[in-house]
């Protein structure tokens, strides 16, 4: 019998995937060294050729239909430096912003580049990690981003909140 963590299921129900072109209606991302064009959720915000770029690290789930969504993203920024237990990092949609470090966080000296997201409960900005070379190794908070959709009632694959 192969038991799962929380963990493992939070993995096989999100995976990333790092953009490497952007259009409205979808993106191309590459994950397991395969070029994939996904779709976005309901609720992701639009314009989104304004909100996702070449770059940038998706979290990706699957839709009831079997079709992969995106339903967050992560922004590369470059780390400027740390101050008083946050990060100093600059991304190029918000200049200059302030982030709190996730656990999975190592400080790095300015110049190198982490994963930056914002909209998860406790904090304006998150960093999160430094950015790696593919999707599968990028350690990111995948099962906070899983916690905010099921807190909300939302299905992820679909990013639609369900009937009342």
């Amino acid at each position: 019998m192969t038991y799962l963590t929380s963990q493992d299921l939070v993995a096989a129900w999100l995976r990333c995937g790092i953009v490497v072109r952007v259009r409205e209606d979808a993106c191309d991302t590459v994950r397991d060294r395969q070029l994939r064009s996904v779709g976005y959720a309901t609720l992701f915000p639009a314009p989104r050729t304004e909100r996702v770029s070449p770059g940038h690290l998706v979290a990706i789930a699957t839709a009831p239909d079997g079709t992969e969504v995106v339903v967050w993203r992560w922004y590369d920024a470059v780390v400027l430096g740390a101050e008083a237990g946050l990060v100093r990092l600059w991304e190029p949609a918000h200049g200059e912003v302030l982030a709190q470090p996730r656990p999975a966080y190592r400080s790095a000296p300015p110049g190198t580049r982490a994963y930056l997201s914002a909209g998860l409960p406790g904090a304006d900005w998150w960093v999160a990690s430094a950015v790696a070379a593919s999707a599968e190794d990028a350690d990111v908070e995948l099962d906070q981003v899983e916690r905010f959709y099921t807190e909300r009632g939302i299905d992820p694959g679909s990013g639609r909140q369900p009937a009342t």
